[in-house]
């Protein structure tokens, strides 16, 4: 099947042509960052704005980047959500254009569900796997027994990882997004320098909390104010490993339960080049098999809705034209299409 994918989940707006879920003809990404980045975060109401500006351009462009036109797509696959209600509605609406005009199946795909699989555009992974899913609004174990097939682990009690990278770099002074401008910073600082807090390290359960772990850097801040500019590379790292520490702890605990020596680590969190180092030298001395998409592949993009909603259309199931967003949408949800198929 050749596949139409569309993504507005939040400040990107993305589409992309895919072959049976796998082969990716174009992957056309509009970015948002620098309009946000005077706010300091992403503004709902401008992001929806400039999703409706961009969509068009960039679905052509993802068409003429694959030579292929709207007569040669087989599917439409968009991000149904969870993400901002308003700029899920534009990608949804220009989705069921394209099913109705062209007479075309739809079908509506968890965003987080596509993190999980967009490493199958790069390298098959065996079920069942452990998942951890790392951004800027979840942060969630899950154990993956296929397409569809989700048991959450654990999640966050209050921020998600990329969350806190983004209001620590704020605290601190520096630019949207926090993460990328933290992992920059951390790669001359020492990891060591300051002993931040491990939250939830101990308790027993695969959850995890970093909203404490914001306010000790806040504490740090306000008690040497010098951290925000000399040493402000010691903090960034320092502060860098303690939630690269969390997220790979908890992970291993996960493994170590149930046996399960495959782990996949995606979401735009997976792009960090300490979490990246500190998975990987995690599996190497457990022998898990690890399995990280690209970094162009961890970021918000439309291929990865592509792998579901390929296996989601070829196994019978198709959305409605009464398809709506679901700024909530837990993936333990799911398993019900695969009954509805």
């Amino acid at each position: 099947m050749l596949l139409l994918a569309l993504e507005s989940s939040c400040d990107e707006t993305a589409a992309a042509v895919v072959r049976d879920g796998r082969t990716v003809l174009s992957n056309v990404i509009a970015s948002q960052i620098s309009i946000h980045a005077e706010y300091g975060g992403v503004v709902p109401e401008i992001a929806s704005r400039k999703h409706l500006e961009s969509i068009s351009l960039v679905v052509e462009q993802a068409l003429l980047e694959a030579g292929v036109g709207l007569r040669d797509i087989e599917g439409v696959a968009v991000t149904q959500g969870p993400g901002l209600a308003g700029a899920l509605l534009v990608g949804i609406s220009v989705a069921k254009g394209l099913s109705l005009g062209r007479g075309i199946p739809l079908v509506g795909v968890n965003h987080i569900e596509g993190h999980l699989l967009a490493v199958f555009l790069e390298a098959p992974v065996q079920f069942p796997f452990i998942a951890l899913a790392v951004s800027g609004g979840h942060s969630h174990l899950y154990r993956v027994d296929g397409v569809g097939r989700y048991t959450t682990l654990g999640q966050t009690v209050d921020d998600a990882a990329g969350e806190a990278f983004d209001k620590v770099a704020k605290l601190i002074g520096l630019p949207y997004p926090g993460g990328v401008a933290i992992d920059r910073l951390a790669a001359t600082g020492n990891p060591q320098a300051i002993k931040f807090p491990r939250p939830l390290m101990h308790d027993g359960s695969y959850n995890f909390s970093f909203s404490g772990l914001k306010t000790a850097v806040l504490t740090h801040v306000t008690k040497f104010p010098e951290s925000r500019g000399a040493g402000v590379n010691d903090l960034a790292a320092s502060f860098q490993a303690a939630v690269c520490e969390v997220l790979v702890k908890k992970t291993a605990a996960a493994v170590a339960a149930t046996g399960i020596k495959r782990v996949v680590v995606a979401g735009g969190v997976a792009c960090n080049s300490a979490l990246r180092r500190s998975m990987a030298r995690f599996a190497a001395e457990q022998g898990v098999e690890l399995s990280m998409p690209s970094p162009a592949l961890c970021a918000d993009n439309a291929a990865m809705i592509a792998v579901p909603g390929d296996f989601y259309l070829n196994a019978g199931f198709r959305s409605g034209f009464d398809l709506d967003a679901l700024p909530v949408w837990p993936l333990d949800r799911l398993a019900v299409r695969l009954k509805e198929a």
